[in-house]
């Protein structure tokens, strides 16, 4: 699914991001450049940031880069 239209940004490209690292929206704006046009993405990307990061989290996948 697109989240940044954009930037042709897609979820799992933030999935990916967020597996090399990425744990915060400024972040996923410099790797991504996702919600750096319009802005209309922020809040859909910030869901999935979050939701993804927890869950990683919560599994204890990327509990040391949190």
């Amino acid at each position: 699914m697109y989240v940044c239209i954009c930037n042709r940004v897609t979820e799992n490209d933030i999935k990916r991001a967020i597996g090399d690292g990425a744990c915060s929206m400024s972040c996923l704006a410099e790797r991504l450049a996702v919600s750096t046009c319009c802005g209309q993405c922020y809040n859909t990307a910030n869901a999935c940031l979050e939701a993804l990061v927890d869950a990683d989290f919560s599994n204890g996948i990327g509990a040391a880069t949190v």
